[in-house]
């Protein structure tokens, strides 16, 4: 860059300027990038959380099951299609004291 006393005016080199220019293009290229993400992001997965709610619902209960918060015998019962859940693990002594992280053994009835 380089001032000129006579017209008052400032002379960029075309080096200066390129480097400018650069600069603002990659600007503009990060920001397009950012938002294009963000953008693409919640158009593939407008009900993510529902979506996977979903998911764990149809699906059919693995052989072993971790029970649930708010999780009930009858409810997995129900769900798993195991209507002798309680006479299958014998580790559950009393059925009203189910709680979160139980572990147990799921044998699905094939009448469902």
């Amino acid at each position: 860059m380089a001032f000129n006393s006579r017209n008052g005016s400032i002379s960029l080199s075309s080096k200066a300027i390129a480097d400018h220019s650069t600069s603002w293009y990659c600007a503009f290229i990060l920001v397009a990038l950012v938002v294009l993400s963000i953008y693409r992001d919640e158009s593939l997965f407008p009900n993510h959380g529902n979506f996977i709610d979903s998911q764990l619902l149809s699906r059919p209960c693995d052989e072993i099951y971790v029970v649930g918060e708010g999780e009930t015998l009858h409810t997995i019962s129900d769900k798993c299609g195991d209507p002798f859940i309680v006479e299958n693990n014998p580790h559950i002594h009393d059925p009203d004291d189910v709680f979160p992280g139980l572990v147990i053994k799921i044998t699905p009835s094939h009448h469902i």
